[in-house]
């Protein structure tokens, strides 16, 4: 079976860090050229070097953008059809895990995670969705969590719009089916990224970083913790002519330590 993704043109946001960095750097070792989104200028510019060592002769931009805000989504949008003419494949990878009890969370909380995630998910795939049912072909993913399907308590904001956002991967997934545009979400459980290093320096206190990692992964049934380069592997064929008969699923990549398929 040949992964390959030869003549694409990919986005992937939150693209300068942990699973998005991963996935971006396999599609463009797969052939495709690259779009990363994110805030931070400095770390974009980063990954952007560590695409282009791992990935010679491909085009990668990196594009600044927060896309919790509309205007930065259409900003962004237009210079990557500048810059690249199309886009084929759309990661909604941005996101962070804000949670806690019910009663503490202002409006104001819930209406920031559902801009940085549901919301981005929805202006973003606005944009792509026409020039990918054009062309008659297109991917769409959304990087998710296992809260997704099954919430647990003081799981919320988070698992709330990552519900959202698999309902839209569903309704999106009909609308494109007809012109050969596929949606599909992955769900991530436990993985080794930069945000368990934040997690870490928050909560690990006496445990040094290997043993903090060793310990969140006991939980997992296959007894650790995935990497980022396995679940960037699953998108990547996701994203190629290999997956083109999936849409419309919703594939957890969290070593079986979701509840529920």
């Amino acid at each position: 079976m040949n992964i390959r993704l030869d003549g694409r043109t990919g986005v992937v946001t939150g693209g300068s860090k942990g699973l998005g960095l991963a996935i971006a750097e396999e599609y463009a070792k797969s052939g495709a050229d690259v779009a990363i989104l994110a805030r931070d200028p400095a770390a974009l510019a980063e990954a952007r070097a560590k695409i282009e060592a791992a990935a010679p002769g491909r085009k990668i931009a990196a594009i600044s953008c927060d896309v919790a805000k509309a205007a930065d989504i259409r900003r962004a949008y237009d210079q990557i059809m500048s810059e690249f003419g199309k886009i084929d494949i759309y990661v909604n990878n941005a996101g962070q895990s804000q949670r806690g009890p019910s009663e503490t969370l202002t409006d104001e909380m819930w209406q920031a995670d559902l801009d940085l995630k549901l919301f981005a998910q929805i202006r973003f795939c606005r944009l792509v969705f026409p020039q990918m049912k054009e062309r008659r072909w297109g991917r769409i993913i959304s990087v998710l969590n296992i809260g997704a399907k099954a919430p647990g308590a003081d799981s919320a904001p988070t698992s709330v719009s990552r519900a959202a956002q698999m309902a839209f991967t569903k309704a999106l997934s009909h609308e494109g089916a007809p012109n050969n545009v596929l949606v599909n979400s992955l769900h991530v459980g436990v993985i080794v990224s930069d945000q368990i290093v934040r997690r870490h320096r928050r909560e690990g206190a006496n445990v040094s970083l290997e043993e903090f990692i060793a310990q969140a992964g006991r939980g997992v049934p296959l007894g650790r913790m995935g990497r980022a380069e396995e679940f960037a592997n699953v998108a990547t064929f996701l994203a190629s002519d290999a997956a083109s008969y999936v849409t419309g699923c919703a594939i957890n990549v969290d070593g079986g330590r979701s509840p529920v398929v």
